[in-house]
């Protein structure tokens, strides 16, 4: 296991958008990039359908990585959900914990796990946050940790959309516990994550693109994909001028602050795949 620096960088290389987008416009409008780097995508409910990625997503995203192209799965499922799939799929990496943690193949057939804290830190952030799980137990109604919990070392979940329904106003009480102790908070389709400290998915991704291929993310952000569902890939969708959502992200539209440029017709595995043959046929 190792620890890695959390990586900032200069403030010049931030890309500010000109244009923000107010609606959703179809993905046959998208003209991508002239020189693709590769595709950083949410998982449930993008690779996902019903909570499996289908063959023909794993297909897409060996396709789009036949052609040259860098695929890195940024999710907030914990790390060790993220063991089995990071050694299956045809995948560079998979960033977990929003941004906390990520895994990648060794030459060895194995996998190697980086971090963005060191164990130190880790350690006294997990105690903090059991106080805080357990608070939200103790005090929203129905509100349960996520069943993968067990896997999770950076952060928290709470359950409220894969295997029980939570009414909006428990969602938002959740993340006002949550950030009342000093946690980021956000919310996915399926969990309420928490964590203590500055990553997320857009800091995952410049952390992982500049360990991993020593490429500034800020540099060459027009040349990036990235592809989500929900309120906690609305960083992401601020921030990449190529962001698109699958079409179930219309369900969380009107919580969004910022939109995806471009939008599939099909919903989860099935945009995923959409967009990905979209992409190889937009190529030379």
């Amino acid at each position: 296991m190792q620890t890695l620096p959390f990586y900032k960088p200069p403030r010049a290389a931030f890309c500010i958008l000109t244009t923000v987008p107010t609606t959703l416009q179809p993905l046959s409008l998208w003209t991508p990039p002239a020189s693709p780097l590769g595709i950083l995508t949410d998982i449930d409910d993008t690779l996902t359908t019903e909570g499996v990625v289908p063959a023909h997503v794993v297909d897409a995203i060996a396709q789009l990585k036949q052609s040259g192209l860098r695929v890195v799965p940024i999710t907030g499922r914990p790390v060790g959900w993220s063991e089995p799939f990071a050694q299956a799929w045809p995948v560079d990496a998979i960033v977990a914990e929003n941004g906390a943690v990520a895994l990648r193949r060794n030459a060895q057939g194995g996998l190697d796990k980086l971090y963005q804290q060191d164990e130190a830190t880790r350690t006294a952030n997990y105690a903090r946050m059991q106080q805080v799980l357990a608070e939200i137990e103790a005090t929203v109604p129905g509100a349960l940790r996520a069943t993968d919990s067990a896997g999770r070392e950076c952060d928290i979940a709470v359950d409220h959309s894969e295997f029980t329904q939570m009414p909006q106003q428990d969602i938002d009480r959740c993340v006002t516990i949550m950030k009342a102790a000093g946690m980021n908070a956000t919310v996915s389709s399926i969990h309420i994550n928490g964590w203590f400290g500055a990553h997320n998915k857009l800091e995952g991704a410049r952390w992982i693109l500049r360990t991993l291929f020593d490429i500034d993310l800020d540099a060459t952000l027009d040349r990036w994909i990235y592809i989500g569902d929900s309120t906690n890939d609305q960083l992401m969708f601020e921030h990449m001028p190529h962001s698109l959502g699958v079409a179930n992200i219309a369900r969380f539209v009107p919580q969004l602050k910022h939109l995806p440029r471009h939008v599939t017709q099909a919903e989860r595995g099935d945009g995923f795949a959409e967009m990905a043959q979209y992409l190889l046929s937009q190529r030379p």
